[in-house]
């Protein structure tokens, strides 16, 4: 039996992964190596990283810098609790930078260890907020179908992939999904209304279902992104922070995968003029290389949690909020991505992705190229008239994912869509490696 096979069988032998089923992780990859944004495995086989591992290597793979920056904060001081009554200096230093980073009227920060903790720590602060408001019946959400937030119960109910409900339920009280935006098959039910109003005024109707004294806030990604990578008609949210105001819902943002300059801003709201209450995000904020996230609140809800009395302070921790060596990790990967100019690099870099993926839109199959900065998907059809899906039968999103990976390039594909986010540091070389593969493995399925 080889190295690799032994490992293999100790894998399944006393690990669980995340999603898991054995029958799935049968030969799965030994990642080793990863430089810049190609990874290697244990048999000597290298790929582009088409998703950045999981849509967080902003950076890329191999940087030193990062290693040495945890190396000697762990020397100086791994960890401390960042508890009341105590703090350290690079979380410090870190909100003291987002807060020059993010909207303007955020400038507030609680530290989580991922971005499902995240949006657990976005769903107490609207409850805990409306409390302090004397609106304690506001407690419900709303998210959309095709958005990802977590996996966390709570976190989970806000989630609108169905296939993470049903072997957990029953799900969290109080929250409620509405369609996603999704441009290439939204079905505008009011014409007479541009189709980012119309699928923004979904909002309304459920805030009116409901009872506006019952809603406490509204989840979004900006760009869907596990949910096959849609940014929404240009006049969405503008409309949808309209709303949030009118009927007094908070609007949070979940710049999980948008942060840190995935789609050529530093976040992603910023492609729509608005700014949310709440903004929550991890990933990015250390390109993966130590576990990380958070969220940003508007000055109002600070100030609602710099006023109560003390009896009545805002309970909500983790052990490692504000870890030590995670923030430093933070501060100088946000050090690289402005010293090599990132942001940029990746609405350049994007524009150039986008405009070969629509090339590509030529093929039969192709339904729909969409995107925005370096995030992309390329969603396939059986029918391009009736934008018809592929039967299950014809297992298009394994067969697509093989084809890539035989071709050297390692993605995501789901619900027949490739979905693309390699690292902000690909080369314009590898961008056009990266469409080049995309449409051979489509031909290649016949």
């Amino acid at each position: 039996m080889t190295t690799d096979n032994k490992l293999i069988q100790s894998d399944l032998a006393h690990l669980i992964h995340p999603l898991y089923h054995p029958s799935g992780h049968q030969s799965p990859k030994i990642w080793v190596e990863g430089k810049g944004s190609i990874i290697k495995d244990s048999e000597g086989h290298t790929y582009l990283d088409g998703l950045s591992s999981l849509w967080n290597v902003n950076v890329g793979h191999g940087r030193e810098e990062l290693a040495e920056v945890a190396y000697n904060q762990m020397k100086q001081l791994a960890y401390y609790s960042t508890y009341t009554g105590s703090t350290n200096l690079p979380v410090i230093q870190l909100a003291e930078k987002l807060s020059e980073l993010i909207y303007p009227s955020i400038n507030h920060f609680f530290f989580t260890s991922g971005g499902g903790e995240s949006t657990e720590s976005s769903i107490k602060t609207a409850r805990f907020y409306w409390k302090v408001k004397g609106k304690p019946e506001k407690v419900k959400f709303i998210s959309r179908m095709r958005g990802y937030h977590g996996v966390t119960l709570a976190a989970m109910s806000a989630t609108g992939l169905t296939a993470y409900w049903p072997m957990f339920e029953p799900r969290v009280p109080g929250f409620m999904h509405i369609e996603s935006p999704y441009p290439y098959r939204f079905v505008n039910p009011t014409p007479e209304l541009s189709d980012g109003v119309a699928a923004a005024n979904l909002l309304e109707e459920a805030i009116l279902r409901e009872g506006p004294e019952t809603v406490a806030g509204f989840i979004a990604e900006p760009i869907q992104g596990a949910g096959g990578v849609i940014p929404p008609q240009d006049d969405y949210f503008k409309r949808i922070r309209e709303i949030c105001d009118q009927y007094e819902v908070l609007l949070i943002s979940d710049e999980v995968i948008t942060g840190f300059g995935r789609t050529g801003r530093w976040f992603g709201l910023e492609h729509y003029g608005i700014e949310p209450d709440i903004a929550q995000f991890a990933k990015g904020i250390t390109s993966g290389y130590i576990p990380l996230g958070g969220i940003g609140v508007s000055d109002a809800i600070s100030e609602a949690i710099n006023t109560v009395a003390p009896d009545k302070r805002w309970m909500h921790a983790f052990t490692y909020s504000g870890h030590p060596t995670a923030c430093a990790v933070a501060l100088a990967n946000i050090a690289i991505i402005e010293r090599e100019g990132m942001v940029e690099h990746a609405a350049v870099q994007g524009a150039r992705l986008m405009a070969g993926l629509q090339e590509l839109e030529e093929m039969p199959h192709v339904g729909n190229v969409r995107g925005k900065g370096l995030m992309a998907g390329v969603e396939l059809v059986a029918d391009k008239t009736t934008k018809e899906l592929f039967p299950a039968s014809a297992n298009i999103t394994v067969r697509l994912g093989n084809e890539l990976m035989q071709r050297g390039l390692f993605t995501r594909v789901f619900n027949d869509t490739v979905l693309l986010a390699p690292p902000l540091c690909t080369t314009p070389e590898q961008i056009d490696q990266i469409v080049q593969i995309v449409g051979e493995s489509i031909a290649a399925l016949g």
